[in-house]
């Protein structure tokens, strides 16, 4: 029997979610909650509350949640990179940053072309160890989660950071507002959400699927891989079956590779950001509004392809 929050809209959601699994509210007290992060060596996960200006910490062995940063840069989106490390996305200090192992904080990119950057959003580390990541203007546009500026770029667009001289170049330039991105399983194609209908109304609340291409440092012409039947996508990540799981404004939703809505995980709370953790890497954490839920997946969160 699936717990009333699975909505079934396709049976092949069946296999995924699983009988006598419930939704769980881990925690609570967040403004905006976002960018959440497994670290998988110390079995716990970090997420942002971007107003608060702080980043939290969910200790995965006893259920407690502590602060692990205040202040922070006004921190959204986070990933881990090959070396454990924390990688970051700040909205005040406009700059894409990373934890060292000795917990010095590094600026891997606060500009393109001499001009300063929006203000960063989410990030993903491809297996060449390339940082690639979006840059709308949310933490400029007002003073709520961030500082508010001009852009000097005059633009929002998506980057890359090279992993052997730190070069950073825009590598997608036609979005209103890029969000949330993730590569498929094989890194040949990288989805990106794009959020412009908080500023352009006629801009359609996508999800738009890149080929990357065969160097791997850029992509090709994107589509519209698929469109958000409530509110928009934020967030998302991509388990090993190729399955796309976004964020949305009644919770998850779960896209086939196909592009087929085939259920959601549904949560009271506008949905910003989900990842994949546990000792399994088959537990969703899910930052909602002002807290964080997670839920059992019979599935597991993708691993980077080995170079």
């Amino acid at each position: 029997m699936l717990d009333k929050d699975f909505l079934v809209l396709d049976d092949r959601f069946r296999r995924y979610a699983m009988g006598n699994v419930h939704i769980e509210k881990l925690w609570t007290g967040s403004r905006w909650a976002e960018g959440p992060a497994y670290f998988a060596a110390g079995k716990y996960l970090i997420w942002s509350d971007i107003p608060n200006d702080r980043l939290l910490r969910y200790d995965e062995t006893d259920g407690s949640v502590s602060v692990f940063q205040t202040p922070c840069y006004n921190q959204n989106g986070h990933t881990v990179d090959l070396e454990g490390r924390l990688i970051a996305c700040e909205h005040r200090g406009r700059a894409v940053t990373r934890i060292e192992h000795d917990g010095s904080r590094k600026i891997l990119a606060d500009r393109f072309e001499g001009k300063k950057l929006n203000s960063p959003n989410d990030v993903v580390v491809k297996s060449d160890g390339s940082i690639w990541f979006t840059d709308p203007t949310y933490g400029i546009d007002g003073e709520y989660e961030g500082d508010y500026a001009v852009s000097e770029i005059g633009a929002c667009n998506v980057y890359r950071i090279d992993p052997s001289n730190g070069g950073v170049t825009a590598v997608i330039t036609d979005m209103v507002r890029p969000n949330g991105l993730a590569f498929s399983p094989d890194e040949k194609i990288l989805y990106v959400a794009d959020t412009g209908l908080t500023h352009k109304p006629d801009c359609s609340p996508d999800i738009r699927a890149y080929p990357v291409n065969s160097d791997g440092k850029g992509v090709g012409v994107g589509r519209r891989f698929v469109t958000c039947d409530q509110g928009l996508f934020d967030g998302f990540r991509v388990d090993v079956h190729g399955n796309i799981w976004s964020s949305a404004a009644d919770g998850v939703h779960c896209f086939t590779p196909d592009g087929k809505l085939i259920g959601k995980i549904l949560i009271p709370e506008v949905v910003a950001n989900v990842t994949f953790g546990g000792r399994k890497r088959n537990r969703m954490y899910i930052c909602g509004t002002t807290s964080l839920y997670s839920v059992y997946l019979n599935t597991q969160g993708a691993l980077r392809p080995k170079v």
